[in-house]
């Protein structure tokens, strides 16, 4: 039997981290799919539908206004937040989503870019929004808490932060990607001076249903 793109993506994951290397598997997945979005376990080629209800309660944005998308992955967020009037910046650590992105949005006002979340530029506070979805259940939890803290750094001043993740308990195990986080883990960006606006926790609607955690974070205003 053929192992499905979950399956795949669980083994590179798991090969990557023993290497020492745990964010090179990205784009050996991205690679390896060659063009084929159903390789890519995340990939629904839409926005995401818990982003897309957090959307429809706000406001558009002011003129001006930035937003950076944490893992881009093949843009549909990205463009989304474009078209809803935000200044988009959209950054993947695999080269290979990146020039799909641009592929597949040949016209699009988003700045796609290749980047290391541990190695970006000097973004400190430097966006209205950020958003950041999935990226952080791919990762180990031994580098989980360093992530957060740098998605945080990019909040400006009265900003928003915007996190969707699948949700577990404290405590409990974790088996296979994605590796859901517990509230205490997310808990890290409030040494950024970030509170909480709001902080959901359901179950979706998929078969099986999945917990899901949605936090809306504000930037505390400059004393």
């Amino acid at each position: 039997m053929s192992k499905n793109s979950r399956e795949i993506a669980q083994e590179l994951a798991e090969t990557a981290i023993s290497q020492g290397d745990p964010l090179a598997w990205f784009e050996r997945l991205y690679s390896s799919a060659n063009g084929d979005e159903k390789s890519v376990p995340w990939a629904d080629l839409c926005p995401n539908p818990h982003m897309m209800m957090w959307l429809q309660r706000r406001t558009k944005p002011m003129a001006g206004e930035q937003a950076l998308v944490v893992g881009c992955g093949l843009g549909d967020n990205a463009e989304v937040l474009a078209a809803q009037g935000y200044r988009v910046t959209a950054f993947d650590i695999a080269p290979t989503a990146i020039e799909w992105c641009k592929k597949r949005f040949p016209q699009s006002k988003v700045n796609y870019m290749v980047g290391d979340l541990f190695k970006m530029p000097s973004w400190k506070r430097s966006f209205d929004l950020v958003l950041e979805i999935y990226t952080v259940q791919a990762l180990p939890e031994s580098i989980r808490g360093e992530a957060l803290k740098c998605i945080a750094s990019f909040v400006k001043s009265r900003g928003t932060l915007l996190v969707i993740t699948r949700g577990r308990d404290i405590g409990e195990s974790l088996s296979d990607l994605p590796w859901p986080l517990a509230r205490n883990e997310l808990d890290v960006v409030k040494e950024a001076r970030l509170e909480v606006v709001s902080f959901e926790d359901y179950w979706d609607t998929e078969h099986p249903p999945t917990r899901r955690f949605r936090i809306e974070y504000r930037m505390k205003g400059e004393e």
